[in-house]
């Protein structure tokens, strides 16, 4: 059975930093691509990063370059996304997402992150970012 487990969300002062995580199991962990999106109430989901199968290479939005630091722990199956700086724009419902689809430094961040490439998903994991 294929599980994508996010932990590590919470309530933290802007300015803050958090780190989640998101434990892979049931699948060949290094043939898939990990993304991490975020949804606020009432918007729509958004991609922050992804981590491309094989190579690993990192992506990030715009939004959060520089602060947020995607890495994957190999042996553990797990891919964990470092949050600095937090603002309370930050604040959403963050999900992991799995793909066989090969994305990397060739599609753009829109593509990379296209939700209806990625097959599987977590049940997500709350931030919330005080001002």
């Amino acid at each position: 059975e294929v599980q994508l487990v996010e932990s590590g969300g919470g309530l933290v002062q802007a300015g803050g930093s958090l780190r989640l995580s998101c434990a892979a199991s049931g699948f060949i962990f290094d043939d898939y691509a990990i993304a991490w999106f975020r949804q606020a109430p009432g918007k729509e989901r958004e991609g922050v990063s992804w981590i491309s199968r094989h190579d690993r290479d990192t992506f990030y939005a715009d939004s959060v370059k520089g602060r947020f630091t995607i890495s994957i722990d190999n042996a553990k199956n797990t891919v964990y996304l470092q949050m600095n700086s937090l603002k309370p724009e930050g604040t959403a419902l963050y999900y992991c997402a799995a793909t066989r689809y090969a994305l990397g430094c060739d599609v753009s961040f829109g593509v990379g992150t296209l939700g209806a490439l990625y097959t599987y998903w977590g049940q997500g994991t709350q931030v919330t970012v005080s001002s």
